[in-house]
């Protein structure tokens, strides 16, 4: 159920320009607060799910550096957190593209695709990144017991449809936390729909807070 506040009142970082979030484009980076899962290798754990402690950025602030700076960026990111968690989050989307007129991408755990097909409906992402947590059995273990093998099965499958239906607009990825077995990836390799491979990244361990803004 999406039932987190608007993604304004969520917003707690900005990453003024990134080259890494998005590769092979320039990207500033919108982070907002709060998750639905608890997975113990989380490395934004603080603003998954202590976001209540940090201020909330202001939304004219943030405005004015997204168009200072979008003539030297390339796209802009959108990550958590969950940010899939607002179900107005195609709206404030729409919002952003409208103003920016930059391609976005959004970073999500694929288990709200109710909104995700909103967005992709309303044009308002060129590309969806869905991280893949495990293998449907270790879903509880990898979520802090907030998904079941069976909730996990359900909405990712409903997010697959999805990538069936928009194929160039889906990035399947998952990052290699020291509970994966080589036959876990194996098995997760077959997870995405045809046409679709799944992404491995390293998994490093939780060095500090998250991203704070850093331009004014």
């Amino acid at each position: 159920m999406c039932n987190a506040p608007s993604p304004w009142s969520r917003l707690r970082g900005l990453e003024p320009m990134s080259l890494c979030d998005w590769p092979g484009r320039v990207c500033a980076v919108l982070f907002l607060g709060g998750c639905d899962l608890r997975c113990p290798t989380c490395h934004n754990f603080h603003l998954a799910w202590y976001s209540q402690d940090d201020p909330c950025l202001s939304r004219i602030h943030i405005l004015e550096i997204l168009a200072r700076n979008a003539p030297w960026l390339d796209g802009l990111v959108v990550t958590g957190g969950e940010a899939a968690l607002s179900a107005d989050l195609p709206e404030w989307l729409a919002e952003l593209h409208a103003r920016l007129s930059l391609p976005i991408k959004l970073d999500t755990n694929g288990m709200h695709p109710a909104v995700l097909e909103r967005c992709l409906a309303l044009r308002t992402v060129n590309l969806v990144a869905v991280d893949i947590k495990g293998p449907w059995d270790k879903y509880p273990l990898l979520t802090g017991n907030r998904v079941s093998a069976h909730q996990a099965r359900a909405s990712l499958h409903q997010t697959f449809k999805l990538a069936e239906h928009y194929p160039d607009r889906f990035l399947f990825r998952t990052t290699l936390v020291p509970s994966l077995s080589p036959e876990d990836i194996q098995a997760m390799s077959m997870l995405p729909p045809s046409g679709h491979t799944l992404h491995t990244q390293p998994y490093r361990p939780f060095q500090g807070r998250h991203h704070k803004e850093k331009a004014c």
